[in-house]
């Protein structure tokens, strides 16, 4: 039987394990990726394990979320983050070269490589044959000691691409219609991998945006292969020697395929609140739009800013649109700026915004109150934009333009074509590279620089209440908001003081309390728990409030590990009818704690009296997690013992 090409990537870098879909491997990282919202504890987590340098090939460290800087602590941040990559071998991206899964991919990435990023759309260099995994900071920050990253096996869904796009529709529309097949819930230990006639006919650009938002599935990562495409992008790059071909055999078996025409997609829209409310641009043609919003990871690249400005060319934004254009790169601002469509957008009333994740995090031009945004990035949960009651549609760039001119939401008939330069603009001024001496390298740490917090080695008998009761598909946003909390993100104190603001803004204070009583808070939740980004945060401020256990219907991939990561129990109800037994304020037991984690079953009491079967789907790895309080304490313990 023949592999596929993520198979071969994943056994050439087994440390522990055999490629057995389902079981717990542990695969070497060659790569490491961290932007500044998930970095700066990232490096903290890693000066706490004693280890002078980096024990990757490439580490990069990115600024490209908390650049709008009110109040010192973002500076701080920053001035913290550039020192500790000088001191420990990393390179350092500084504010405004861009987005870390654009510049990732135009300088960094390699096909056949591994790559670990504290941000959950890092497989965006999965369209250039990477295995790139999104994973909590201190995951990444264990990678960059050299610690293999523990996994479970995916089972491999092929998603076989024939024919070519047309019309109107764009690579945004195809990762749609990939939502439409399998939504975002029910993909956890899954890897798409994408083959047939139909990928030579798309750019490395394209397939990117494509891998980008396979995380909205929530799947492990997603995969293209490297062909001559792969190879054209690169030399256009001046990274020519950085190629090798990876591809699947003619023989390979898949757990699973789905077969796309390419010609067959038509424009899509993900319709609010979520990446999988799918629907045809046809069903809200007409629609009135107050904002039109083009960038971020997901659509930032050349390409993609080169049909916006052929589509703008000659004319002006509707009166009552804002439209804002993000390229993804300084590298990429360079290039409109040179060829003329930087002058374009200007002439038809774009602003012009920073090469930075900005909007699609909310950090920056929130909409109008109930506001319609059109938005080209890859999330559109209630809220995230900084608005609570607008509603946000994610489109193609090609929709986004139309509809701007329009002020209308527009069906697009025909699309600009793909645009692949012989020769991209490219400069390596805005890194920083570590020196090969750095003894004489002080890290600056402004006063919102803390130390990671600390866990306690799990007890066996836990007493506490359900503190909070919440629905289905709780994101991480819900949990520990960002926006204009994000410049809180060093200081976990601070930051603690807004778990679940955007659901129950007085959850901080009851933990709190409860933790101060020696009285364990439990969160219940429904189904897709912790779904969307990546953020640690969402684990570890819960874990400083004195959460001891997340009790779900399903618990998402990132989120699961991050629980482990900070030695919290993620329990599962084994009977989902009793997830509706348990309301907030209920009193919670858990006896036999460590029995219980070896046999990955427990019992939860509820009021004293109800026993309510749950199950613990855990891997041997994150069972020692759990025992000793944290991953952290189990590095600090190797490292130092």
């Amino acid at each position: 039987m023949g592999k596929s090409a993520a198979q071969k990537i994943i056994e050439a870098h087994l440390r522990t394990g055999s490629f057995v879909p389902g079981e717990p491997i542990s695969i070497r990282i060659d790569q490491t990726l961290t932007q500044d919202a998930t970095g700066t504890m990232a490096y903290l987590q890693f000066e706490a394990m004693g280890v002078d340098k980096v024990r990757t090939d490439v580490s990069v460290s990115y600024v490209d979320h908390n650049t709008p800087q009110n109040g010192s602590e973002n500076a701080d941040d920053h001035a913290y983050l550039r020192t500790v990559a000088a001191k420990h071998g990393i390179v350092f991206s500084r504010p405004g070269n861009g987005i870390c899964h654009q510049v990732h991919l135009e300088r960094f990435s390699i096909p056949g490589m591994t790559l670990l990023g504290s941000d959950s759309h890092t497989p965006t260099s999965g369209g250039i044959a990477a295995v790139a995994i999104g994973a909590g900071g201190l995951d990444v920050a264990a990678a960059m000691a050299g610690e293999p990253f523990g996994l479970v096996c995916p089972r491999i869904i092929g998603i076989k691409l024939t024919g070519r796009l047309s019309g109107g529709a764009g690579a945004k529309d195809v990762i749609l219609s990939v939502l439409a097949k399998y939504g975002v819930k029910g993909n956890v230990n899954t890897l798409f991998e994408y083959f047939g006639e139909g990928v030579k006919t798309l750019s490395v650009p394209e397939r990117a945006t494509i891998c980008n938002m396979g995380a909205e599935c929530g799947v492990t990562t997603s995969l293209f292969p490297s062909d001559e495409t792969t190879r054209e992008f690169l030399r256009a790059r001046g990274r020519e020697a950085d190629w090798r071909e990876i591809k699947a055999d003619e023989d390979a078996e898949y757990d699973s395929v789905f077969e796309l025409d390419l010609s067959s997609v038509k424009p899509l829209a993900a319709a609010p609140h979520s990446p999988g409310n799918i629907v045809s641009v046809k069903e809200i043609e007409g629609m009135r739009v107050d904002q039109v919003l083009i960038g971020s990871c997901t659509n930032s690249s050349y390409a993609d800013l080169a049909a916006v400005a052929e589509i703008l060319t000659g004319k002006t934004v509707a009166p009552w649109v804002s439209l804002g254009i993000a390229p993804g790169s300084r590298d990429v601002l360079e290039q409109i700026t040179e060829d003329g469509s930087l002058s374009v957008m200007i002439k038809a009333g774009a602003r012009i915004l920073e090469s930075a994740c900005g909007f699609c995090i909310g950090n920056g031009m929130s909409p109008s109150t109930g506001a319609v945004s059109l938005r080209t990035n890859n999330r559109n949960f209630k809220g995230r934009s900084g608005t609570p009651d607008a509603n946000v549609y994610l489109v193609s760039p090609v929709t986004a333009a139309l509809s701007a001119i329009e002020g209308r939401v527009v069906f697009a008939e025909s699309a600009p074509a793909q645009v692949r330069p012989a020769s991209f603009i490219h400069s390596d001024n805005m890194l920083i590279f570590p020196p090969e001496d750095a003894a004489d390298v002080e890290i600056v740490r402004g006063p919102n620089i803390g130390n990671p917090p600390e866990n306690t080695p799990v007890a066996d008998h836990i007493s506490g209440v359900c503190t909070i009761a919440v629905g289905d598909k709780i994101t991480t946003d819900h949990i520990m908001p960002a926006g204009a909390r994000l410049k809180y993100r060093s200081n976990i104190k601070k930051y603690s003081e807004f778990v679940f603001e955007p659901v129950d803004s007085s959850f901080p204070s009851r933990a709190a309390e409860n933790r101060d009583k020696g009285i364990a808070n439990f969160i219940v939740a429904g189904e897709s728990y912790g779904q969307g980004s990546s953020r640690e945060h969402a684990a570890i401020c819960p874990m400083y409030l004195g959460v001891k256990a997340v009790i779900a219907l399903s618990i998402e991939r990132i989120h699961q590990a991050n629980l482990c990561n900070f030695g919290i129990l993620p329990l599962t109800f084994a009977d989902a009818a009793d997830y509706a037994k348990i309301k907030q304020g209920d009193a919670l037991e858990l006896k036999a704690v460590k029995q219980s984690l070896a046999n990955r079953k427990f019992t939860l009491i509820l009021n004293g009296k109800t026993e309510i079967p749950l199950n613990c789907d855990i891997t041997e790895r994150q069972e020692e997690m759990i025992l000793a309080g944290g991953y952290l304490n189990v590095l600090k313990e190797k490292n130092n013992g």
